[in-house]
């Protein structure tokens, strides 16, 4: 049988001030860090490639892996028909906000149609 959570509230509150700092530490310490020195160009250059990156990774397995992490492109078709719209979309306008709304509505559209 589990164990039942016996703690109390000082030790909850003691969990959600910790969980702030876990949390808070990573954003506020390059700010720090970085406004007192020079960042280096090629840093600057490298740093410009990390957003693409990480959006492409997510998009990549939400629509080509299964839940099996199998590669699947059989059941994902309204994703993939949307994410060609988004990457158009995305290309010729470099709006963000205009792409996420595109990007759910032809999502939306193309999984009630198809």
């Amino acid at each position: 049988m589990a164990a039942v959570n016996h703690w109390d509230t000082a030790q909850h509150l003691l969990l959600v001030i910790l969980g702030f700092f876990v949390a808070f530490a990573p954003r506020y310490l390059p700010i720090k860090i970085f406004t007192q020195r020079k960042i280096p160009e090629w840093f600057n250059e490298w740093m410009k490639f990390i957003p693409v990156s990480l959006f492409t990774a997510l998009v990549v397995k939400d629509v080509l892996v299964s839940p099996t992490y199998q590669f699947d492109v059989v059941h994902h078709v309204p994703e993939l028909i949307a994410s060609v719209i988004v990457g158009l979309i995305a290309y010729f306008t470099r709006s963000m906000a205009l792409s996420v709304v595109v990007g759910l509505a032809s999502v939306f559209i193309l999984a009630v149609v198809l």
